[in-house]
């Protein structure tokens, strides 16, 4: 862990252009940084929440690259709620921003954000990607909340570019349309070279170049450094508490993707669900049809459906739609390359079957989690995660974690938000579905109680609807049911 030998915090005084013998912040910064970054630009910001327009960049503006490889805006609105639900922004937080890729990146695409705030409380948060997202995807969600609270905020993209439009001759292509009129993507990190090993490095290298930065603008490192991250940016903050612990005092993953060779994965829920969906739609959404009794079978939680303006739409309509099969096939691609895709087709695409067939077992094995932990961990999920499904994910990993605990391992605890889904927007179609990002910052503040104050952390627990994560909760344990009405 990182901890302070500094009496008192040294102050940070914000300079404008540089005078006569010295350097600007921002001039002293790229100087101490310059071995480690590439194409580098630091602003001395007046706020550095997304209050302030110009903190998070245009969508396709970084030049020389095809569209869709770099969407900041498009990447900070994904998953998260709508901006009428979440918690307005307070107060301004000036500051300074970097940005800039990793020079030491063979592949050229491995991207560093860090925010200093102007009053900073001594402290670093370090989050991980969603998605196929860039660095600006915790922007809303995390960024705002912590920089708010006086912390430092480093994030990356997973060592990886986006995507580029493409088409079905392309052997890389990823369908995102639905069959009758497809549209087709390349996902970048199922390039040559861009293995999902490299997730966990780079989270590691964020950390560990963002402790450079906070040592040059303040004078000394962190005394604590919290790993965040949300859906695949969680997985990078369970590896890096895994594998990492001299970099981070805790961590906080929501909704993080579980990997395991044995399965439970993606590469086991989604095709049954994409095989599934057309015979569900076509029984008229019966609930009670073959079809949904698989899809329910294979880990997901039930279908909601609702009336809007443009007609009838259920939630596994919008996951089928939009996440199940480009994310089958990203990961397809990446983890069992020689499978045809759309030959023999990604719903009937066999984990198992593959296991005799393919390198795809020891691929997964690569990037699986283990669950031993070795700092403070708590895990946020939601009952309706129709992406991940919760017992095949969340649980999945505190079931890992239980495995591998004893007596003097470090806590876990696992926080389940009933009716909670993967994506926080949906709750604006079905007013069922509840918003996970405030217990997930619950959480986080929890972490922080727990390291530096020693108060100890609520059970496992279920959070009922409207409620709150507690120190005594009604429901300890799993929730009993995925759906409450």
């Amino acid at each position: 862990m990182w901890k302070s030998t500094a009496a008192a915090l040294a102050p940070l005084i914000l300079a404008g252009a540089a005078t006569a013998g010295t350097l600007s912040p921002c001039e002293r910064m790229l100087k101490k940084l310059d071995s480690q970054l590439a194409d580098a630009s630091c602003v001395e910001s007046p706020d550095l929440t997304t209050r302030n327009p110009g903190t998070t960049p245009a969508d396709n503006s970084l030049p020389g690259l095809p569209p869709l490889a770099f969407m900041p805006q498009a990447d900070r609105a994904i998953l998260v709620a709508n901006a009428a639900s979440r918690p307005p922004i307070k107060k301004a937080v000036p500051g300074l921003q970097i940005q800039a890729r990793f020079a030491k990146d063979p592949q050229g695409q491995a991207r560093f954000l860090l925010r200093l705030p102007k009053d900073w409380n001594g402290s670093l948060v370090v989050a991980g990607a969603s998605g196929a997202r860039s660095e600006f995807n915790g922007d809303f969600v995390w960024s705002d909340y912590v920089l708010q609270k006086g912390y430092a905020y480093a994030s990356q993209n997973k060592g990886v570019l986006s995507a580029q439009a493409s088409t079905a001759a392309d052997p890389l292509a990823c369908r995102t349309g639905p069959a009758d009129k497809p549209s087709y993507v390349h996902y970048y990190d199922d390039d040559p070279g861009q293995e999902f090993a490299r997730w966990r490095d780079f989270m590691v290298m964020a950390a560990d170049l963002a402790r450079l930065g906070v040592q040059a603008q303040y004078g000394h490192e962190p005394r604590y450094t919290y790993a965040v991250g949300t859906s695949n940016g969680g997985y990078q903050v369970r590896r890096a508490i895994e594998t990492a612990p001299e970099y981070f005092d805790g961590g906080v993953d929501w909704e993080g993707t579980f990997i395991d060779p044995r399965g439970p994965s993606l590469l086991t829920d989604l095709p049954p669900a994409i095989l599934n969906y057309p015979d569900y739609l076509a029984s008229g959404r019966s609930p009670t049809s073959t079809a949904a009794l698989n899809i329910m079978a294979a880990g997901y939680p039930p279908d909601l459906v609702a009336d809007t303006a443009s007609g009838p739409a259920s939630l596994w309509g919008s996951h089928a739609g939009s996440f199940w099969e480009p994310t089958q096939c990203q990961w397809q691609k990446r983890l069992d390359p020689t499978y045809n895709t759309y030959g023999a087709g990604p719903g009937r695409y066999n984990y198992l079957a593959r296991l005799s067939a393919s390198t795809t077992g020891e691929n997964v094995a690569a990037i699986a989690t283990s669950g031993k932990i070795k700092r403070p961990l708590i895990t946020v999920a939601g009952t309706m995660d129709a992406l991940l499904p919760i017992d095949h994910h969340a649980r999945a990993y505190a079931r890992q974690v239980a495995a591998q605990g004893g007596e003097h391992a470090p806590a876990y605890r696992l926080y389940e938000i009933q009716n909670g889904n993967h994506v926080e927007s949906y709750a604006n179609i079905f007013p069922q579905l509840e918003l996970i990002e405030p217990h997930a910052q619950h959480a986080f503040d929890l972490l922080v109680r727990f390291v530096e104050q020693k108060a100890p952390l609520p059970p496992d627990q279920c959070v009922a609807r409207g409620g709150a994560i507690t120190d005594a909760p009604a429901q300890a344990g799993h929730c009993p049911s995925l759906l409450v009405p």
